[in-house]
């Protein structure tokens, strides 16, 4: 599955558990970690957790894939799930507003989703 493929898939999941305000990034030309970047908002600290599993069990279970690293999970504040060519941020609003992810990575072209909300 290519890389752009997998982050749509991941915006789907997001979805599902009823994220909001997802944008996502192609970062590929700016960064040497990553191609894309998904951001992606939770109301709760449960939502965040729910959010990030359901990501996280949806990509095990149908594409045998698991994250290289998952940072946050416990708390769920921010929850950073990294599949290497793409990574998920997922926050609660209020800590995504504090580090502004989307300001550190305005010079990033951002990819139009078809939806952003549930």
């Amino acid at each position: 599955m290519q890389a752009k493929e997998a982050v749509l898939q991941a915006v789907e999941y997001a979805l599902d558990k009823k994220g909001f305000n997802l944008k996502l990034f192609e970062v590929s030309e700016l960064s040497s970690l990553t191609d894309y970047l998904l951001l992606v908002s939770g109301r709760s600290d449960r939502q965040v957790q729910a959010i990030a599993e359901n990501i996280k069990l949806e990509f095990k279970n149908t594409y045998q894939e698991l994250p290289l690293a998952i940072e946050g999970m416990d708390q769920g504040r921010w929850v950073l799930l990294d599949y290497g060519e793409f990574m998920v941020h997922v926050f609660q609003e209020p800590v995504r507003e504090f580090y502004d992810l989307e300001g550190l990575w305005s010079e990033a072209p951002e990819i139009e989703l078809e939806r952003t909300e549930a």
